[in-house]
């Protein structure tokens, strides 16, 4: 196994963050579809298969400086930030996202996201499920999961990337877990510094094939005395990854150097070095998802910037909402130009929220009782808001809505049959995708 590290960040809770590049748990599906999910839902689909877009906001982003500000509260629970409207009557956001003000038509904004644990631990925002009792081996990410149940669309691709940051030794890591899915179905994560290693380097096709006999060679043997199954997984983990390294697909569906120079531009440059005021905040990464969706990815999950503001919350607002609003319209108005926004969901949010009262460091703290998502595409009924917080914007009053209940609209937009139970872990016990979770019905 290849590990490539990268640059550190840290949360309040002191944990160290870093990036990296594990060759060894590439996550690839098998070489045919599940025999439960055959049928893609995409009549009338110009990508040909469904995807989701996760952009993950690590550190609980502040809900009421940015979708649901409180104008009329004390200045103390106000804050700094002024509201703007919109391109949709009633709608009113943070005036430093002026961009997705111009095209609120093409989005919709959650306001009571509710069930949050409180701790920086994005699990819920990866499975749609609380970390607490789990199966053995644990709940698997979305991508995991349609990995599993609808296979890969191209050999050479994964389905399920993950380019957001390791963050440190947390069990909800950078891009999500495979969790009892097993390594066949975990996240392939890419890294800038570790490219290389997705290039055969004057290695012959003839000895690739001499090298992959003698690996199965192994692999037989130790699949014979594996007692736990593990081994199972790694049929079509060796499969996907010997496709790649034929291969040039994935590595071009990565090189955003391909696309025009206008949409580069459109999307903008970030900052790839973690600081002491934030984590890396890379918009080529808005990019690169879209190149691989469109390239076969059904699931592409990333992290953008770090939004653990205990301290100087608008002076850190001020730099990274510009960032992520350029970063977010480029990626919307990218699929609606190449006719994707029917297939594509897109969904921005972070682990909860932060207090309404600012405090004595002029920042806000931990609030898991409300938090916000933004979601567009998927063939969803957008220009609306969802739901609606108290005055002060501390607790929902109308129309609290769970994680499992986004993720029902996400796997509904996909073309799954939520009352099928498509999983089955450890023990051999089914598992339906969101345990009894509708979709949002103002969505579809």
């Amino acid at each position: 196994m290849l590990t490539i590290l990268g640059q550190k960040s840290q949360f309040c809770d002191g944990v160290s963050r870093r990036n990296f590049l594990k060759i060894g748990t590439l996550g690839m599906a098998g070489l045919s579809l599940p025999q439960l999910y055959r049928a893609e839902a995409n009549a009338g689909s110009k990508l040909g298969h469904k995807a989701v877009i996760m952009i993950f906001l690590p550190g609980g982003p502040s809900h009421q400086d940015m979708f649901d500000l409180k104008p009329d509260a004390p200045s103390e629970i106000r804050g700094e930030f002024k509201p703007i409207s919109t391109n949709v009557a009633g709608i009113q956001i943070c005036e430093h996202l002026p961009l997705m003000a111009k095209m609120m038509d093409k989005m919709a904004i959650i306001r009571s996201i509710v069930g949050a644990t409180g701790d920086h631990y994005a699990f819920q925002c990866l499975t749609g499920r609380p970390h607490q009792n789990q199966p053995a081996g644990g709940w698997p990410s979305i991508g995991s999961v349609l990995s599993k149940v609808q296979g890969q669309v191209n050999r050479a691709i994964p389905p399920f990337v993950g380019l957001s940051p390791k963050m440190g030794h947390m069990p909800w890591a950078d891009a999500g877990t495979a969790g009892f899915l097993g390594v066949g179905h975990a996240p392939f994560k890419p890294d800038g510094a570790g490219r290389a290693d997705m290039v055969l380097n004057g290695v012959t096709l003839d000895r690739l094939a001499d090298r992959k006999a003698l690996l199965q060679g192994f692999d037989n043997f130790r699949r014979d005395v594996d007692a736990s199954g593990i081994m199972g997984g790694m049929d079509s983990f060796n499969e996907q990854a010997f496709s790649m390294l034929t291969s040039s697909r994935l590595l071009e569906a990565l090189d955003i150097e391909k696309e025009d120079k206008k949409v580069r531009d459109a999307y903008g440059k970030g900052d790839a070095k973690n600081r002491d005021d934030g984590g890396p905040k890379l918009m080529e990464h808005f990019l690169v998802a879209r190149r691989l969706v469109e390239a076969g990815s059904r699931c592409v999950t990333l992290a953008f910037s770090r939004w653990d503001h205990h301290g100087d919350n608008f002076g850190a607002l001020r730099q990274d909402l510009p960032l992520l609003d350029q970063g977010v319209t480029a990626l919307i108005e990218d699929l609606h130009q190449r006719g994707l926004e029917k297939d594509v969901s897109v969904v921005v949010w972070g682990e909860f929220g932060r207090t309404p009262a600012i405090n004595k460091d002029g920042g806000r703290d931990h609030w898991p009782r409300v938090s916000c998502a933004l979601v567009a595409g998927g063939g969803m009924k957008l220009g609306q808001v969802i739901g609606s917080t108290d005055r002060l914007g501390g607790e929902a009053i109308d129309r609290p809505l769970q994680f499992g209940e986004v993720f029902a609209t996400l796997y509904h937009n996909l073309g799954l049959d939520l009352t099928q139970p498509y999983l089955t872990d450890l023990t051999g016990r089914p598992h339906y995708l969101t345990d009894g979770y509708q979709p949002i019905r103002e969505l579809i």
